[in-house]
């Protein structure tokens, strides 16, 4: 039997796969724009999704796009299986394996992501976790390339990172290791991301750059990201966050000192005047509505490349 293709981290595909899968998502935006689906794909093949996190843009674009692929969702909230009353990963994984063609899951540890695919007969799909993001940043990839010249040129475009060294900033040090685009990273004292993905990131792409200022993070970049300052699992600290990030908000004064289009980037949810202000948001360099769709056009290009067809 054929090793099934994981997607946990974002090294988990090689650079030319990262591009093959953005420059196919495209192709399916366009398809879905015409009005045309792939329903041969799945062909009515279950897909399980299990969550034990909240989730909107995740569940509806994995959903979406494994219908719009032909198959079927069946979509388990984690506190209701078998696995939080004890039972093995390995029995679990090596169950699914028998009943689905894939897995996707939204979870805190992903250290039980690595074992439940390690049993895994079929792909296992990592839709976050406490330590990564890294089917939103494949997305967060694709709107880049929309607005600033295709998959090619991203390798010359500066990207800047403002706010909480979580998991999204994990995996865009991982992007930018596999990619190699410049980065900057400018976050309060003690919140920068975990020190083995940055450690690593810095060794291999020698352009990425910790900022002391925000302002020094944005300056001429093409593309300025951010995230809240509270992420879940982390709403008792909103408070101390909120002043440990004082200075830290994306506003119009940031973004105008990023290059002439400069493309304002955020996974939502979001709260404007914490993180980014409203008129930034709404403003004519976000792109924050076409990288909410993207997740389900990259997110139908990952399923039909890890599940092959019948």
């Amino acid at each position: 039997m054929q090793k099934p293709r994981h997607f946990i981290t974002f090294r988990d595909m090689s650079l030319e796969e990262h591009k093959r899968l953005i420059t196919r998502a495209v192709e399916l935006k366009a398809e879905r724009a015409a009005g045309s689906f792939r329903l041969d794909h799945l062909a009515g093949r279950p897909v399980i999704m299990m969550f034990s996190k909240n989730s909107t843009r995740t569940r509806v674009s994995f959903e979406s796009a494994i219908t719009e692929l032909g198959g079927h969702a069946v979509v388990i909230n984690m506190g209701d299986s078998q696995w939080t009353r004890g039972e093995p990963l390995s029995h679990t994984a090596r169950v699914l394996s028998r009943y689905v063609s894939g897995i996707v899951i939204r979870h805190t540890k992903e250290a039980e992501l690595v074992e439940l695919a390690r049993w895994s007969s079929v792909p296992v799909i990592n839709a976050l976790t406490d330590e990564r993001h890294p089917c939103q940043v494949l997305g967060d990839l694709m709107t880049a390339s929309e607005r600033l010249g295709g998959v090619e040129a991203l390798a010359s475009r500066t990207f800047c990172w403002i706010g909480d060294g979580a998991n999204m900033l994990n995996t865009w040090l991982e992007a930018s290791a596999v990619f190699g685009f410049p980065l900057r990273l400018a976050c309060p004292e003690g919140y920068l991301p975990d020190r083995g993905i940055l450690d690593r990131a810095m060794s291999e792409n020698p352009r990425i750059r910790i900022c002391g200022a925000v302002s020094e993070a944005a300056e001429g970049a093409d593309v300025v990201t951010t995230d809240v300052f509270a992420s879940m699992g982390f709403e008792s600290e909103k408070e101390k966050r909120l002043r440990d990030f004082r200075g830290y908000q994306v506003d119009a004064r940031l973004m105008e000192s990023a290059a002439p289009g400069a493309v304002f980037l955020h996974c939502l949810p979001a709260h404007p005047g914490e993180e980014v202000t409203d008129e930034v948001i709404e403003g004519p360099a976000s792109a924050v509505w076409d990288e909410a769709e993207n997740r389900l056009h990259v997110q139908k290009a990952l399923l039909e490349y890890v599940i092959p067809a019948l």
